[in-house]
């Protein structure tokens, strides 16, 4: 407890925890705590109280302020998940010292009742097991877009003004923890500071536009949950609202930079990608605050459990995680050059195949955006990716200016540090020229891939395609065989074969230049 508790309340609180997990009440009960409160689990109901502490960034060191706490939570959650989160219930203090559930005695404590869960289906459990299904990721991507599209749009002063404020907690505590190398944390804290003011005017006209948003604010993966095969977000900040009204990229940070810790960097780059897909804001222009908003976020994970480390209990463990997030915090601050790839060849060839598989092999993380011809057209004519569009479409007009919009975003994309992986046909060698120009313009490392296939695994490959952006057919794929390519001078990848090897060969192509580099220990970065 808190040392400003009196003797009583804390005394109190403990025989409430005592009462709760009393064997007589319950068959089995289970108690999970964390920093700020502790979890009871009793059937099909969970019972979170606040836990009686005062720290930095929280006060419930009365049971007024647990009780407005508990109010929050449930206000604010219930717009995530109001399928888990019930009501606010006391429990009570008969006259004879006995307590009660929501009984008729007077209340001592407040607890949030909520729906139990299966935990072993909270995302962070889902990650160390295996890589999450795409599906899945798409639907997380879709639940996390849904979410910022109606949150309320917040003042742009406290968030900025709130982040040296984050980074120097963050730097406080790694000094305080003694188990960092102290090279390490002063460079953290001067790259983050540096990036900071680097991004200061871009972070105000994101205000301007309305991007800062009362988010959900700690969406890393142990606190999203699988329910009938969706994702639920739970467990959103109540305590404080600047340190939830953020950029809403920020909020999306932390599952990305999860899911990079638990070792998916594809499951990363899937999420990012498809968010980035649905927006209706424009955030192409934004994606250069990624690099600190990973590392902050990894940070913040590393101070939180540094923090949990004087509870006793599986220090090791807790440790070694604050370490990992850690050194992701400081890979992460600092990225690696942009790299423009162009994946170009006949339908059929696997293009798309190929671009999805390169982009989280491709830094920084969490890998490359994929721009795609067939997407970008669907949009352009305001129709859903899976839907024909006529041949007028496809006019000569029209695909010249698709390519155009295809590099006027990559151009975007780079100039902000971030890596873009482009798949179109490029039949023409203007347009092969075009993309490369783009990357020369902007100083950036340019690889063209060039995909080529038998024509029987052409039409093969194009005859059982489903749900895709792709208009191409059989008879399309056919006549494209006589198409006069012209001079080519990027790299030809035999693609005739498997999706791995196709990939194989490529990344032997690409090479360390543009491949994501696997992150380096404190020492050796520094070294």
């Amino acid at each position: 407890m808190d040392g400003s508790m009196t003797a009583h309340e804390a005394e109190l609180q403990e025989r409430v925890f005592a009462f709760l997990t009393d064997p007589a009440r319950q068959q089995r009960i289970q108690r999970i705590d964390t920093h700020a409160a502790s979890v009871f689990l009793e059937g099909d109901r969970a019972l979170k109280i606040k836990r009686a502490v005062r720290l930095p960034f929280l006060d419930y060191s009365t049971l007024a302020k647990r009780k407005a706490a508990c109010d929050a939570e449930i206000r604010i959650n219930r717009r995530f998940a109001p399928q888990i989160y019930h009501r606010v219930v006391a429990i009570t203090q008969r006259i004879d010292g006995s307590l009660a559930i929501d009984g008729d005695g007077s209340p001592v404590e407040y607890a949030v009742e909520m729906a139990r869960f299966d935990e072993s289906q909270t995302l962070d459990h889902l990650a160390e097991s295996g890589s999450p299904d795409p599906d899945l990721i798409d639907s997380l991507a879709d639940t996390i877009a849904a979410c910022h599209a109606v949150a309320p749009p917040a003042p742009v002063g406290p968030w900025i003004n709130a982040i040296p404020g984050i980074i120097a907690g963050n730097t406080a505590a790694f000094r305080a923890a003694a188990c960092f190398p102290a090279d390490a944390i002063d460079d953290l804290d001067a790259t983050s500071r540096a990036a900071f003011e680097r991004c200061h005017g871009l972070l105000r006209m994101r205000g301007a536009q309305g991007h800062v948003r009362r988010c959900h604010g700690d969406m890393h993966l142990a606190n999203i949950v699988l329910i009938e095969g969706k994702p639920v977000l739970f467990d959103a900040i109540e305590f404080d609202e600047t340190i939830a009204s953020v950029d809403v990229l920020y909020d999306l940070a932390f599952p990305i930079m999860d899911l990079i810790h638990h070792g998916r960097p594809a499951a990363a780059n899937a999420l990012l990608n498809r968010y980035l897909g649905l927006s209706t804001g424009d955030h192409f222009g934004a994606l250069g605050l990624l690099a600190l908003f990973l590392s902050m976020r990894a940070a913040i994970r590393a101070h939180v459990l540094l923090a949990q480390l004087d509870r006793g209990g599986g220090k090791a463990d807790l440790s070694a995680t604050a370490r990992r997030y850690f050194e992701q915090a400081c890979g992460a601050i600092h990225p690696p050059a942009p790299v423009l790839v162009a994946v170009g060849g006949l339908s059929g060839t696997g293009k798309s195949d190929l671009a999805r598989a390169l982009a989280p092999e491709i830094g920084p993380e969490p890998g490359a955006v994929v721009l795609r011809s067939d997407v970008l057209r669907k949009q352009h004519f305001g129709v859903a990716e899976t839907e024909r569009l006529p041949e007028a479409g496809y006019r000569p007009e029209i695909t010249h200016e698709i390519y155009q919009k295809l590099l006027k975003r990559a151009a975007q994309i780079l100039a902000q540090g971030h890596s873009v992986v482009v798949d179109a046909v490029f039949a023409e060698p203007a347009e092969r020229e075009a993309v490369k120009a783009a990357a020369r313009t902007l100083g950036c490392r340019f690889v063209g891939l060039f995909l080529r296939a038998d024509l029987a695994s052409r039409l093969g490959r194009v005859a059982h395609r489903q749900r895709d952006a792709s208009d191409a057919t059989p008879d399309i794929a056919g006549r494209q065989e006589h198409y006069d390519i012209g001079a080519l001078d990027w790299n030809l990848i035999d693609a005739s074969a498997s999706p791995a090897q196709t990939l194989r060969q490529s990344l032997s192509v690409i090479g360390p230049g543009a491949a994501r580099p696997a992150r380096p220990s404190i020492q050796d970065r520094l070294s």
